[in-house]
C-alpha cells in the first residue's frame, strides 16, 4: 500500500466524525449546490477527479451539466465547463471570484504572499499589475524592443539550419525555450542566460518544469488543511528547492547590478532591471504595506520567467506537432507566408496582422492545447448565486478551458485540428470571447498575453 493510500485511510479514521458533525451543523451544506456526483465520506470525489482533472471533470460535465460541484476532502470545488458559465463567474460576478485559494505548494519560499499570480487583489497586487502593464508589457515597451525579438528568432532559425545541415533532429521545445529565455533575459538584464553550448537551458527548463509540475499536483495538504504542517507528499519541500534556485539566480543578478551602479555612480544599461531597481529605491520612501523591495522584484521575475518561457515553448511545440501531422495545413500556411512575406524574407511582428491563416493556426493550437487546461483556481469571497445555484463562500472555482475547447456544442469536429474554422469566426484570445480563453479573462487575465501572442506568431511564422 503506497503512502498516498495510507494517508487517506488515516484521514478517514481521524476525521469521519468531524465531517459528519459539520455537515449537520453547517447550514451552508443544505444550500442548493450545483449538481455533481455523490461524495464518499471524507475523501469526497477524489476518485472521480483522478490524476487528469481536466479530462475527468469534462466527462462529469456531460452527466451533470456545465456547472458541477465536487467535494475534494474538506474543500468544495466548483468546475465550470461552458462559455456561458465562464462569463457568469469571470465577468458578471467577477468581483466575487478575483482572489486565489492558498495552495500549500505556493507557500514555499513565501511565494504565495509575493507572487502576482497568487496574491489577493490588494495594494501590492495592483502595484505589481501596474508595473507589468505600464513598464514591462505595454505596447510602447514591446514595440521599442521589437528588433530584439527579431534577432532572437533569427538566432533560433540559425540553430535549426545548422541542425538540418548536420542531419540532426531539432528538439523544437528546447530550441523555443532557449530563444524565449534569451529574449527575456536580454530584455530584462541586457545579458543572455543561455547559449547553445551550455547546460543552462536544460537546467533552467528542468527547474521551471519541476515547480510547475509540483504546483499542479493534487496535494493532500490543500484538501485536508491539518496536514499542512507535515507536508505529507513532500510537494512544498520540492517546490521550495526549485523556487530557491531561480530566486538565488535573480538575487545574484540584482546584486551585481547594484554593485555596478555603486561603482560607476550611474545607470549603464537602462533596461527593465534598471527600471525595477529605480522603483525599488523609490520604494524605500513608501510605507511598509506597499513597498516594492528586492524580494518582491525577485518573485515577480520568477513569475514572468516561468510563464514567459515554458508556456510559449510548449505551445509552439504543439503547433509544430499539429502542422507536421497535417501537411496540407502546413502547405497552406507556407503559401500564405510566401505570398505576403516573400520567399527567403524574415517574418516581422508588423506582418502578423496580414497573416490571417497563421493567426488561425495559433488560435486552433490554443483551443486544443491550452497551457493551463484548468485555469489557475479562483476563490469565492462570498456565497454567490449563479444560474439558480449557490457557490458557497471559500469554495474553489476551476474553469475547464480544455473542456470548452473540445465541446461539440461549440465547435464542429472539436477534436480535429482545423485552423480554417477561425477564418469564419470573429473570435480572439483576449478574454472577450469566452469560447476561447487560454489566457483567462477578467481582472486576473494573464498579464503576459501581449508578449506571448507576439512571440508565438513570430516564432511559428519563421519556422514554417
Amino acid at each position: 500500500m503506497d503512502i498516498f493510500t495510507c494517508l487517506l485511510c488515516l484521514v478517514l479514521i481521524l476525521c469521519i466524525s468531524i465531517q459528519a458533525f459539520n455537515s449537520l451543523a453547517n447550514p451552508r451544506s443544505r444550500k442548493q449546490l450545483p449538481p455533481g456526483p455523490k461524495p464518499l465520506p471524507i475523501i469526497g470525489n477524489f476518485l472521480e477527479f483522478g490524476d487528469k482533472p481536466h479530462k475527468s471533470s469534462a466527462r462529469l460535465s456531460k452527466s451533470y451539466g456545465p456547472l458541477i460541484s465536487l467535494k475534494l476532502g474538506r474543500v468544495t470545488t466548483i468546475v465550470v465547463s461552458s462559455p456561458i458559465m465562464a462569463k457568469e463567474v469571470l465577468q458578471v460576478h467577477g468581483q466575487f471570484f478575483s482572489n486565489r485559494p492558498i495552495l500549500d505548494s505556493a507557500r514555499a519560499s513565501n511565494h504565495v504572499h509575493l507572487s502576482i499570480i497568487s496574491l489577493p487583489v490588494s495594494t501590492l497586487w495592483r502595484e505589481l499589475r501596474k508595473i507589468c502593464n505600464v513598464h514591462l508589457l505595454a505596447a510602447r515597451v514591446l514595440n521599442a524592443n521589437m528588433n530584439l525579438r527579431h534577432n532572437k528568432v533569427e538566432e533560433l532559425l540559425c540553430d535549426v539550419r545548422k541542425s538540418a545541415e548536420a542531419g540532426e533532429a531539432v528538439e523544437i521545445g528546447k530550441a523555443a525555450f532557449r530563444a524565449s529565455l534569451n529574449l527575456l533575459s536580454t530584455t530584462f538584464f541586457s545579458m543572455e542566460l543561455a547559449d547553445t553550448n551550455s547546460n543552462t537551458v536544460r537546467e533552467f527548463k528542468e527547474t521551471v518544469r519541476g515547480f510547475i509540475d509540483e504546483l499542479g499536483k493534487p496535494n493532500l495538504a490543500d484538501f485536508f488543511p491539518f496536514l499542512r504542517k507535515i507536508d505529507p507528499q513532500g510537494i512544498r519541500r520540492r517546490t521550495d528547492f526549485h523556487f530557491r534556485k531561480m530566486l538565488d539566480l535573480f538575487d545574484c543578478i540584482i546584486n551585481e547590478r547594484l554593485q555596478l551602479r555603486e561603482v560607476s555612480g550611474s545607470v549603464k544599461d537602462n533596461d527593465i532591471l534598471d527600471t525595477l531597481i529605480d522603483m525599488m529605491v523609490i520604494g524605500e520612501e513608501k510605507s511598509a504595506h506597499d513597498q516594492i523591495d528586492k524580494t518582491i522584484i525577485e518573485h515577480l521575475l520568477l513569475d514572468i520567467f516561468a510563464a514567459g518561457t515554458e508556456t510559449t515553448s510548449s505551445t509552439l511545440e504543439w503547433s509544430m506537432a499539429e502542422l507536421l501531422k497535417a501537411p496540407e495545413i502546413l502547405s497552406r500556411a507556407q503559401a500564405e507566408l510566401k505570398q505576403v512575406i516573400g520567399k527567403g524574407n524574415q517574418v516581422k511582428e508588423s506582418d502578423i496582422t496580414r497573416l490571417p491563416y497563421l493567426q488561425a493556426v495559433v488560435k486552433e493550437t490554443l483551443r486544443l492545447h491550452p497551457a493551463a487546461p484548468l485555469m489557475v483556481p479562483r476563490k469565492a469571497e462570498n456565497d454567490v448565486e449563479v444560474c439558480g445555484y449557490t457557490i458557497p463562500k471559500d469554495s474553489q472555482l476551476l474553469v475547464n478551458v480544455w473542456a470548452m475547447g473540445r465541446d461539440p456544442n461549440i465547435w464542429e469536429n472539436p477534436h480535429k485540428f482545423m485552423p480554417e474554422r477561425f477564418l469564419k469566426l470573429n473570435i480572439d484570445v483576449l478574454g472577450h470571447d469566452f469560447e476561447l480563453i487560454p489566457f483567462g479573462a477578467g481582472r486576473r487575465i494573464c498579464p503576459g498575453l501581449p508578449l506571448a501572442t507576439r512571440m508565438l506568431h513570430l516564432m511559428l511564422g519563421s519556422l514554417c
